[in-house]
């Protein structure tokens, strides 16, 4: 069910009314709600785990560790170091302009939205709604419309822990998304395609609305022939495979040293048989493509290239197995486009520079895995860049909160967890106290000291 334009212009009124009031400004008041933000998706986690398998086919095992797990850590963080990030510090002041001091402290931005995709409905929504009310924000959220029995616990969950004038969720697709950009926020945070981060940021542009886009891009996965190739083996292949590859963060494809291409394939063959048995569609640990018209576009890359292994599709149960593709054109659409599925590209190279090269003839994408030395890991960090990267495994990096997470150029601007995610749903105030038991005269007409002034000026 879709809420409509007025029902949302309604919530973004009453949010301006209570943040106005103060009561999220508290420090106090803002750990209570966290407190019971976590006590309470603990009550729902078994309601969490049955809704995601619902829509999304994800075990509970998956489900706790890249869903649930992720959140209450990000929630402890908070807990623990609230009190700290909150307080005001001092910082240095020039000998101009002594004997002031001068200070900064974080302050609320006021009403946020938050606009969650499909992928990972929980954890993504979540995530950043704990740094909003860390940060003593309003909040509007507005989660996929694909995940129907995910947002009905989370939409449970707000409504227990939060009044709507403090919190509130909103619900719909297309409609529902231009009723919320329709009206002027204090921040908007947006996870989802390059494509729609771009109508946001538009959207944004006409009210001059700071925005976060978390999007995504062809991660690289490098692996030269330095590597333990047993090792990248089994950690590419559980990478590309959490949420059947449905990650924006997953490997996207593989740039693999010549050498050693028919060893780590058939390494990454033999994980995948490991990890979910010789019928793949039988095992409950893969989930399933979101919709038909998702199976349908990455089905199709399945044409682009020689399949290695894999390349088994159900459309009536969504399923795609985990597959080994070995591209020669590298024009091909499946090498364009994010893949955001269980299909995995294989490319070789004889030298690192080419995979650099070839890197860096891309846009610069949200992660970035390689497999290898040291010294040739300090060289691939120096000449490429990404919003994030790991060396000698994959996705990690995200489960960090000490690390920001975001993206770069087409992948994403700004970044969260943690602090990180305190400091973008705030804002930075700088501010000067001056003392009135002395007023130097050096800055008043007619410039009698001007000679001293000059010289501590240049």
């Amino acid at each position: 069910m879709n809420t409509g334009a007025n029902t949302i212009s309604r919530i973004v009124e009453q949010q301006r009314v209570y943040f106005a009031s103060g009561h999220t400004r508290s420090v106090e008041s803002r750990l209570a709600k966290l407190r019971l933000l976590k006590t309470t998706i603990l009550k729902h986690e078994p309601d969490i785990l049955a809704a995601l398998h619902k829509d999304l086919s994800k075990s509970s095992q998956e489900g706790l560790i890249t869903e649930i797990g992720l959140v209450i850590k990000e929630i402890d963080y908070h807990i623990k170091h609230l009190r700290k990030w909150s307080k005001a510090r001092r910082v240095s002041t020039p000998i101009y302009l002594l004997p002031s001091s001068s200070y900064t402290r974080y302050e609320p931005m006021g009403v946020v939205l938050i606009i969650a995709p499909w992928n990972y409905p929980f954890q993504l929504l979540m995530t950043p709604l704990v740094g909003a009310v860390s940060a003593g924000n309003c909040v509007v959220l507005k989660p996929s419309e694909f995940c129907v029995h995910t947002n009905k616990v989370m939409n449970t969950i707000t409504d227990e822990v939060f009044a709507k004038d403090h919190v509130a969720m909103v619900h719909g697709g297309k409609e529902t998304n231009q009723a919320l950009l329709a009206q002027k926020f204090d921040k908007i945070f947006f996870t989802g395609s390059s494509r729609l981060g771009k109508i946001v940021m538009q959207a944004a542009a006409n009210t001059l609305t700071p925005v976060v886009l978390e999007l995504g891009g062809k991660s690289p996965c490098v692996v030269d022939h330095s590597a333990k190739v047993n090792l990248a083996a089994k950690r590419i292949a559980w990478g590309k495979t959490v949420n059947l590859g449905q990650t924006c963060i997953a490997p996207d494809y593989l740039l693999v040293h010549e050498s050693i291409k028919d060893e780590l394939v058939e390494g990454i063959r033999y994980y995948w048989k490991s990890f979910f048995g010789e019928q793949p569609e039988e095992s409950n640990y893969l989930a399933r493509m979101i919709t038909p018209e998702a199976f349908d576009r990455v089905a199709n890359y399945l044409n682009q290239g020689k399949v290695l292994y894999g390349g088994n599709v159900n459309r009536e149960s969504k399923f795609i197995s985990p597959t080994l593709l070995e591209v020669a054109e590298a024009d091909a659409p499946v090498m364009q486009e994010e893949i955001f599925g269980p299909i995995l590209p294989v490319i070789t190279y004889s030298q690192i520079q080419e995979a650099i090269d070839f890197i860096n003839s891309r846009d610069k994408p949200l992660a970035a895995y390689y497999f290898g030395d040291s010294a040739t890991n300090k060289q691939l960090l120096r000449e490429t860049t990404s919003g994030g990267a790991c060396l000698n495994d994959t996705l990690i990096h995200i489960s960090n909160h000490s690390l920001p997470f975001g993206g770069v150029g087409i992948s994403g601007m700004g970044h969260y967890h943690g602090k990180h995610s305190y400091e973008t749903f705030s804002h930075v105030r700088s501010f000067m106290k001056s003392p009135t038991w002395i007023d130097l005269p050096f800055r008043y007409p007619p410039f009698r000291y001007f000679r001293w002034v000059r010289k501590l000026l240049t």
